[in-house]
C-alpha cells in the first residue's frame, strides 16, 4: 500500500482531533471523512478553503491528489472497501476540472423527489457496505443541490481466534449484567506492551488479522479520559511514545490490566501471554457540523453566500454532514461446537518442578481501539468501548425441571 506518508499522517491526526471531542461509547472513521473534505477543499474558495486545508493538514491544492492516491491504495487491500459517490440536481453544472478528479462512475442524479432520492441513496449505502449500514446519513430537502458521500468497510479474521466465555470483571457496570468475554493464550509476548504517554501509562494489545487489517486494544490507567487513551494510541503508532514490549516487562503489576508472574508447570514451557477482553457490537451516528471547527466546516455552512466556486458557478454551502458507523469485535464469527467430557479423579501429587513466565492482560473495563492497516499504520476506524456485548442467555429446557 504505497500511499503517501503525509496522507496517512493527516488522516491519523484528524482521528486524534476527533477523539478529543468524543464522548462515551462510540466508534468513528476519520478515514471515511478525510477524502470528502479533500475534494471539498479542492473546489472551495476564500475562508472556507483555508479552514478546510487546516483541518486536512495539507494545502488545499494538494488535498484532492492525495485523496485519490489514498483511495487507490486502499483499493488494493484485501478486506477493505472504500467508495465515493456524488449525486447532483439535474440543473447543477459542475466545474469540469473538479468533476474529473472524482472516481469514474461516481456521479448520479438527484430527481428532486426527496423520498425517492433517499431510497436511492440508501440502496447505494447498503450495496457499498454489504448491508452493515442501511441508511445514508444525509438530510435531503427540496433545495438539495448535491450529495457527496463515502462508504468504508473492512473485514478481517484473526490469525489466532479467541474462545468465548463469560467475562470475569470487578468493574461494576459490566459485572452487573453478564458480558460476553473472549480469551486466548499465545507464545508471542511482543503482541502486548506498555506505553508511557503524557496522560498516563497505556497497555496496547495488537490483535492481528489474516489480511493485514489489525485491531489495537488500548487500556489506560484508571481515570484516564477516552480522548487521552485514543490520542495515545495514535501517538504510539507514530512512534512518539516509548513502549516497553512484553518480553521486557517486569514481574508484578506491569501496566494497566497487566500482570507478569511466574507459574509452575510439570514440564519446561515457553513464556506465554494470556488475554481476556470483551466482545463488542457498536453503532454510532455523528453530526459533523456540531464539530465544525474539527472538520474545517465553520465558514462552509454559511448559507448567505457560496463557498465552492471550483465545484460549480451555482453558489453552494454545506447544509448537513453526518456519519453512521458500526464496529463488531468477536471470537471469529459464527461457530458451532460440541464438548464431551470424561470425569477424571486425582491419582497422586503432580510433579511441578519447572517454572515459566505468564503475562496476563485483562481488558475488563472501558477501553479504546484502533482498527488499522498494519503496514502503513493508517487508522480506518477508532472507538471507545463502554457497553460490551451481553453474555448469551442459556436456553430454558423444561426437561431441566425433572
Amino acid at each position: 500500500m504505497g500511499v503517501a506518508t503525509a496522507a496517512v499522517r493527516a488522516v491519523n491526526a484528524l482521528t486524534a482531533r476527533w477523539a478529543g471531542a468524543a464522548e462515551g461509547g462510540t466508534v468513528f472513521s476519520a478515514a471515511g471523512v478525510w477524502p470528502l473534505l479533500a475534494h471539498l477543499a479542492d473546489g472551495a474558495g476564500g475562508a472556507a478553503r483555508a479552514e478546510l486545508a487546516e483541518a486536512l493538514g495539507l494545502p488545499a491544492g494538494q488535498a484532492a491528489p492525495a485523496a485519490r492516491e489514498l483511495l487507490a491504495a486502499m483499493a488494493t487491500v484485501r478486506g477493505l472497501d472504500m467508495a465515493l459517490g456524488l449525486w447532483t440536481n439535474r440543473t447543477l453544472e459542475l466545474g469540469q476540472e473538479w468533476e474529473a478528479g472524482l472516481p469514474a462512475g461516481a456521479h448520479g442524479v438527484l430527481t428532486g423527489d426527496v423520498a425517492a432520492d433517499q431510497r436511492a441513496l440508501d440502496a447505494w449505502t447498503v450495496k457499498r457496505t454489504g448491508g452493515l449500514i442501511d441508511r445514508m446519513p444525509v438530510t435531503l430537502v427540496e433545495d438539495t443541490q448535491m450529495v457527496l458521500a463515502s462508504a468504508l468497510t473492512l473485514r478481517t479474521r484473526w490469525l489466532s481466534p479467541f474462545d468465548e466465555t463469560e467475562l470475569e470483571t470487578a468493574y461494576e457496570p459490566w459485572a452487573t449484567t453478564p458480558r460476553l468475554g473472549l480469551q486466548r493464550r499465545s507464545a508471542l509476548l511482543d503482541r502486548v506492551g506498555v506505553a508511557d504517554t503524557p496522560g498516563g501509562h497505556v497497555t496496547e494489545l495488537k490483535v492481528l488479522g489474516t489480511n493485514a487489517l489489525d485491531v489495537h486494544l488500548l487500556l489506560g490507567e484508571e481515570g484516564m479520559q477516552p480522548a487521552d487513551v485514543l490520542r495515545a494510541g495514535v501517538d504510539i503508532l507514530a512512534g512518539r511514545c516509548a513502549v516497553l514490549p512484553g518480553p521486557r516487562l517486569p514481574y508484578g503489576n506491569a501496566g494497566p490490566g497487566l500482570q507478569v508472574h511466574k507459574v509452575r508447570c510439570s514440564r519446561p514451557e515457553p513464556p506465554s501471554l494470556y488475554v481476556r477482553t470483551a466482545a463488542y457490537d457498536m453503532h454510532a451516528s455523528h453530526d459533523l457540523l456540531k464539530l465544525h471547527e474539527v472538520f474545517g466546516l465553520t465558514t462552509a455552512q454559511d448559507t448567505a453566500r457560496g463557498h465552492f466556486p471550483g465545484i460549480s458557478a451555482f453558489p453552494l454551502a454545506i447544509g448537513s454532514a453526518r456519519q453512521n458507523t458500526m464496529a463488531k469485535f468477536g471470537a471469529l464469527g459464527f461457530e458451532a461446537a460440541a464438548v464431551t467430557a470424561f470425569g477424571a479423579v486425582g491419582a497422586g501429587i503432580p510433579d511441578l518442578r519447572c517454572v515459566t513466565t505468564m503475562i496476563s492482560a485483562a481488558f475488563d473495563r472501558p477501553f479504546a481501539f484502533l482498527a488499522l492497516h498494519r503496514h502503513t499504520r493508517l487508522v480506518l476506524t477508532a472507538g471507545w468501548v463502554s457497553d460490551p456485548t451481553p453474555a448469551p442467555v442459556p436456553e430454558y429446557d423444561e426437561e431441566d425441571d425433572w
